[in-house]
């Protein structure tokens, strides 16, 4: 498995795999090929479906500053290896292409080619999540001491650069009021959603406290904010608002919130591995899906639960996003994304309730449901995988008349 720094990776939104991918790749050829006379960028797939309401046009400009740029969009062109697929080119004077590459935007901000070897970034040697628990029950340890174990000395500095965005994510989106960027004219709920949650009492201020953080940084990220992918841009509110609430109602120390972190990381990284976290790939499931899983297993750590009622949380938490589809409206990372933070934060405390209730042993296990999504997301046609073509993406003009 790859290091959880590939889930967790540090930017401004609305889309990982959409433009934080896309400008990463970007930088790459133009910084290969500074002499050319001008450049061309083909878009395949989701990127061309949706690429102009997720910025993946703006996110490429901004490379090129002083170069011509022609992008070509190909939406109903798939290449075989993913579905976020671009093709850079780089001209001379005359328009021959001097220099052409293809890479692919796999979800989470990370960038493969071709002849990209999977197998040079592992740092862990576990195939899924069975054989993680196996190695820790062996040795009596923690999930978050593997990651101890196997990443680089800095990781907790970069775990604490991570909780210091999220952190400052959710705070910003609680201040932040108006209307989110796109024709849709979405207003920002966050900040009413905590004054609100001011007058309730009990489970519904809790509740109403964990809503407003999700929505805080989820639409940060609809906005271009900087926020931290857990996994995706798109399910990045779900981690911060779980935490920041724990942080809040329970004083955890940073200590414990950054082995959450760490647990959380590696159930991303497992799924991942074994299937995928993009939307573009498997649809939703992927995406908000993964978070949750992430999400639970991180409260479970912190509420004390063993490994395997974490295991348990983190099953709960993707099992009960399978067939979750990827339409947004527009294209953009707002409807219905942003509520879905919200829903899925929720959830994840639900989840580690119950498995706080048992003993952590049950019927299927995170790997067969991991399996069970990867399958599932090949299974949906393509209209409802970020391709905005299907389901709810089809009330794209709803904005016009709506009362």
């Amino acid at each position: 498995m790859e290091s959880i720094k590939s889930i967790y990776r540090i930017g401004n939104g609305p889309s990982s795999s959409h433009t934080m991918g896309p400008k990463k790749a970007a930088r790459q050829f133009y910084e290969q090929n500074k002499d050319a006379n001008s450049y061309r960028v083909t878009l395949y797939g989701s990127l061309a479906a949706t690429g102009k309401g997720h910025l993946t046009d703006v996110a490429i400009l901004s490379v090129f500053p002083e170069r011509a740029l022609e992008i070509i969009w190909k939406p109903e062109e798939l290449k075989e290896k993913h579905p976020n697929a671009m093709t850079f080119e780089a001209l001379d004077g005359k328009g021959e292409v001097l220099k052409e590459w293809t890479a692919y935007s796999i979800g989470g901000g990370a960038v493969v080619d071709d002849q990209t070897k999977v197998a040079e970034s592992h740092i862990y040697p576990f195939k899924n999540m069975d054989e993680v628990l196996r190695y820790c029950n062996r040795n009596g340890m923690h999930i978050w001491e593997v990651v101890e174990a196997y990443e680089d000395k800095d990781i907790w500095d970069y775990l604490r650069e991570v909780w210091g965005v999220m952190e400052a994510a959710v705070e910003r989106g609680l201040e932040n009021e108006g209307v989110l960027p796109s024709h849709l004219k979405l207003p920002r709920k966050a900040a009413s959603y905590f004054i609100k949650a001011n007058a309730y009492i009990g489970s519904m201020k809790k509740r109403a406290e964990v809503f407003a953080y999700a929505l805080a940084v989820s639409e940060e990220n609809a906005a271009g904010g900087k926020i931290v992918t857990a996994p995706t841009c798109g399910s990045a509110g779900v981690m911060p608002a779980v935490l920041y609430y724990l942080r809040s109602q329970h004083n955890f120390p940073e200590v414990k919130i950054l082995r959450a972190l760490a647990t959380a990381g590696l159930v991303g990284a497992v799924v991942k591995m074994n299937a995928s976290i993009s939307g573009a790939e498997v649809g939703c499931q992927g995406e908000i899906g993964t978070a949750c899983a992430m999400a639970s297993a991180a409260t479970t750590q912190l509420f004390g639960g063993t490994i395997f009622q974490v295991e348990n949380s983190a099953e709960m938490g993707l099992e009960h996003h399978l067939g979750l589809t990827c339409d947004p409206v527009a294209g953009l990372v707002q409807i219905p994304c942003i509520e879905r933070n919200a829903f899925a934060a929720a959830r994840a405390l639900n989840h580690n309730a119950f498995a706080m209730l048992n003993d952590g042993r049950h019927r299927i296990s995170f790997d067969k449901i991991v399996q069970t999504m990867k399958q599932t997301g090949h299974d949906l046609p393509n209209i409802y995988k970020e391709t905005s073509t299907g389901g709810l993406a089809l009330f794209s003009g709803m904005a016009d008349d709506d009362v």
